[in-house]
């Protein structure tokens, strides 16, 4: 497939991480992001590597719109001269308008905020709710267990091979968007179990 990405929202931690190269990739996303003109969708935060990304892609010249809750603004600060900056009442309305704003979805390392909204969106690619690719990226094998608890998930009959694949993993910044653009979306429901439909 070949989808067209206007805009990517970004999942990545509030921290930068203990390894130098996970600031690394977040800045070579955000660069890589502004330089193909695809805005950076992200939680609005100007701490850790949600900062990094966002400051890379402005100084890139690129389009940043952040989506905070106003609780959130004092406790993971703002990035600064953001394109567009939404404050929005609550974690679920930031959800939900960072995937009606976003084309596809791109998970930089983080913690369980990060893993709370990945697995919020493959759960609503799941459900038919949006058909979006979804993209880890994963540094220095940051997600190895993740990817490993979602295949045992497979063996074990909790979560279907249709929609396991449909979630790619790559290594390096320079292979995301291609990623992303060539990602095969499950069909339609594909969540069901053959003795389901």
């Amino acid at each position: 497939m070949n989808h067209n990405l206007r805009s990517v929202c970004v999942f990545c931690g509030s921290s930068p991480g203990l390894d130098p190269a996970y600031s690394q990739a977040a800045t070579l996303v955000g660069q890589l992001l502004a330089e193909h003109g695809i805005t950076l969708v992200y939680g609005g935060g100007g701490l850790g590597l949600m900062g990094t990304t966002a400051r890379a892609a402005l100084a890139a010249g690129g389009e940043v719109v952040g989506i905070i809750p106003g609780a959130m603004q004092e406790r993971e600060g703002v990035a600064e001269s953001v394109t567009e900056l939404i404050i929005v009442p609550s974690m679920h309305a930031r959800k939900a308008l960072m995937e009606r704003r976003s084309d596809a979805f791109l998970a930089l390392p983080g913690g369980f905020g990060t893993f709370e909204e990945l697995c919020e969106m493959i759960t609503w690619q799941q459900l038919g709710i949006h058909r979006k690719p979804i993209v880890l990226l994963n540094t220095n094998g940051y997600y190895d267990p993740m990817l490993a608890m979602f295949d045992q998930g497979v063996t074990a009959g909790f979560i279907s091979p249709a929609n396991r694949t449909s979630v790619i993993s790559v290594s390096n910044p320079d292979e995301v968007l291609q990623a992303l653009q060539g990602a095969e979306l499950p069909p339609a429901h594909a969540f069901l179990w053959p003795d389901q439909t």
